[in-house]
C-alpha cells in the first residue's frame, strides 16, 4: 500500500488591471508552495473565486490550508475604522476570497495555517478584531515593521502547552516582522500562543478538537526565515493526520484506498 501525500490550498495574491498592465494578474510567493513541498505535501494554487459554491467544491478537494497574507492591508473602512495614512488596502476581489475562504475552512473544518495578513483575516471572520496601526493603538510598541530593511526581526515569547511550544519549544525565540496592523482580541475559539515583548499577538491557535488551526504573524515561509520556521508547515501536516474529522480528511481516505 503506497501512502498519498496530503494536498494543500494555497490563496493567491491579485492585482487588478491598471494604467501601467492593461491586464489583471495573480501571483504568489514561492517560499508558499515550497515550504509545503518540503514538509512532505502537494501545493494545491487557489485564485481568487467569486462564487461560493465553486470554492466549497474546490476546498472538498484538499486535506488542508495555507491561508497567506500579503504586502497590503484589510479595508480598515470595513472594520469600522477610519482609513489611517499608512494603511494601505488590497484590492477587494482578493479581500472578498480570503474572507469567504476563511469561512468555509472554518465550516468544514479543514486544517489551516493562516500567515501574516491570513491570520488577521481568520480571527476576523471567526469574531476577534484588529489593531489597524500599532504604533497608536499599542502600548510602548516595539518596531515590526522596517520601512527599509525587509529582514526585521524581533523576540516572541512562548506559551507553555501550546502548539507553539510543541513546534519550538519553551521560551523565546526570534521571528522576522513586516507587519503595523495586528490582532486586538482574539475569536472566541482561539488562544494565543506567542506574543511579543509588547504584548502583540504573534500566534494563536484553535481551542476546537475538532479543527486544527494555527495562526502566526511573522512569515516561516519568507527568506528572512530561520531555519526552524519551516516546522510550522510540518505541523500543519501532523495535524491534518491527527484531526478528528473523518468527513474532510481527504488524505486519510486516499491513503486507505491506495
Amino acid at each position: 500500500m503506497k501512502s498519498q501525500k496530503p494536498v494543500i490550498g494555497i490563496n493567491t495574491d491579485f492585482r487588478p488591471s491598471t494604467k501601467k498592465d492593461s491586464y489583471p494578474f495573480s501571483w504568489i510567493h514561492a517560499g508558499y508552495y515550497d515550504s509545503v513541498i518540503a514538509s512532505g505535501g502537494i501545493p494545491m494554487v487557489l485564485p481568487p473565486m467569486g462564487d461560493e459554491e465553486d470554492m466549497r467544491q474546490a476546498l472538498s478537494l484538499v486535506d488542508g490550508v495555507v491561508m497567506g497574507g500579503c504586502k497590503l492591508d484589510l479595508d480598515p473602512v470595513r472594520l469600522g475604522f477610519d482609513k489611517h495614512p499608512s494603511t494601505r488596502p488590497m484590492p477587494s476581489r482578493r479581500e472578498e476570497f480570503d474572507r469567504r475562504m476563511a469561512k468555509l475552512c472554518y465550516e468544514m473544518k479543514i486544517p489551516t495555517l493562516a500567515i501574516g495578513t491570513g491570520m488577521l483575516t481568520m480571527n476576523i471572520i471567526c469574531g476577534g478584531t484588529v489593531f489597524q496601526h500599532i504604533p497608536e493603538d499599542v502600548l510602548k510598541p516595539l518596531n515590526h515593521r522596517d520601512p527599509v530593511e525587509a529582514c526585521l526581526r524581533h523576540v516572541i515569547e512562548i506559551v507553555p502547552g501550546t502548539k507553539m511550544d510543541q513546534i519550538y519549544g519553551p521560551g523565546e525565540i526570534r521571528v522576522n516582522s513586516d507587519h503595523h496592523m495586528a490582532v486586538d482580541q482574539v475569536a472566541p475559539m482561539f488562544r494565543v500562543s506567542a506574543a511579543a515583548m509588547d504584548g502583540v499577538v504573534e500566534a494563536y491557535e484553535s481551542m476546537e478538537d475538532n479543527w486544527w488551526c494555527v495562526g502566526v504573524q511573522f512569515h516561516p515561509h519568507d527568506e528572512h526565515a530561520s531555519a526552524l520556521d519551516l516546522q510550522v508547515f510540518e505541523a500543519l501536516i501532523e495535524g491534518i493526520r491527527h484531526q478528528d474529522a473523518p468527513e474532510i480528511l481527504q488524505f486519510e481516505r486516499r491513503r486507505q484506498t491506495a
